[in-house]
C-alpha cells in the first residue's frame, strides 16, 4: 500500500527542521527528500524553483506561526507583563528551552541573506514592532521602546547562537528570565 500523501504544511514543517539545523547551503536535496519522505521529483512538484521555493515556504510558514503565537498575543489585551510573559513562554517552547537551532539565524548568514532578505526583514520588523507596542503601552517612550524591542530580539537570537556554540542551553534560559525586567524597567527621567 502506498504511503499517504503529506499535506504541504507537513512537508514545509519537515523542511523547516532540516533548514533549522543545516541552513540553506548545508541542506542537500537528498536530505530534504529524506526528511519529507518525498522523491526529488515530488519536491519539485511542490516547489518548482527548488530550494529557494522551499526556503520561501519555510519562512512563510514560520511567519504565520510567529504571527499567531507571538505577535498577535503581544498585541492582545492584558497587562504588558502578561503579554511579555506569553511571548517568552512561546519562544522558550519553540526553541525547546535553548536546545533547538534558529531558522532565522541560519538564513541571515552568508548568501541567503540577500536571497530571502525581504522575508527575513519582515519577520524581524514585525517582531520588534509587536514588542515595542507592548512597551509603549507600559509607558515606555516610543524611541526607547523601539530600542528595547530590538535589544530583546537581539538577546533572544544571540542567546540561541551562544547556547548552541557553548552547548549550554542555560545561557538561553537565563536570557529569557532576565528579559522581562530589562524590557519593562522604568524609563530614565529626561535630564533637565
Amino acid at each position: 500500500m502506498p504511503a499517504p500523501l503529506l499535506s504541504k504544511t507537513e512537508v514545509v514543517s519537515r523542511l523547516m527542521t532540516v533548514i533549522r539545523y543545516r541552513g540553506y547551503d548545508g541542506a542537500s536535496l537528498a536530505e530534504l527528500s529524506a526528511a519529507t519522505g518525498l522523491g526529488k521529483s515530488s519536491l519539485y512538484h511542490y516547489f518548482p524553483e527548488g530550494k529557494d521555493d522551499m526556503v520561501r515556504a519555510v519562512l512563510d510558514h514560520l511567519g504565520v506561526s510567529l504571527q499567531i503565537n507571538v505577535f498577535d498575543p503581544l498585541r492582545a489585551d492584558g497587562t504588558p507583563e502578561k503579554r511579555i510573559a506569553a511571548m517568552i513562554r512561546t519562544v522558550d517552547a519553540f526553541y525547546r528551552h535553548g536546545h533547538e537551532s534558529c531558522v532565522l539565524a541560519q538564513l541571515v548568514l552568508g548568501s541567503t541573506r540577500s536571497r530571502f532578505g525581504s522575508q527575513l526583514k519582515a519577520i524581524f520588523t514585525e517582531w520588534t514592532a509587536a514588542i515595542a507596542a507592548v512597551l509603549t503601552d507600559a509607558g515606555i517612550p516610543r524611541s526607547a521602546a523601539r530600542d528595547r524591542a530590538e535589544d530583546a530580539v537581539l538577546r533572544i537570537e544571540g542567546a540561541l547562537v551562544l547556547a548552541g556554540g557553548l552547548g549550554d542551553a542555560a545561557v538561553f534560559e537565563r536570557t529569557l528570565k532576565q528579559l522581562p525586567g530589562a524590557l519593562l524597567a522604568p524609563a530614565p527621567k529626561p535630564k533637565r
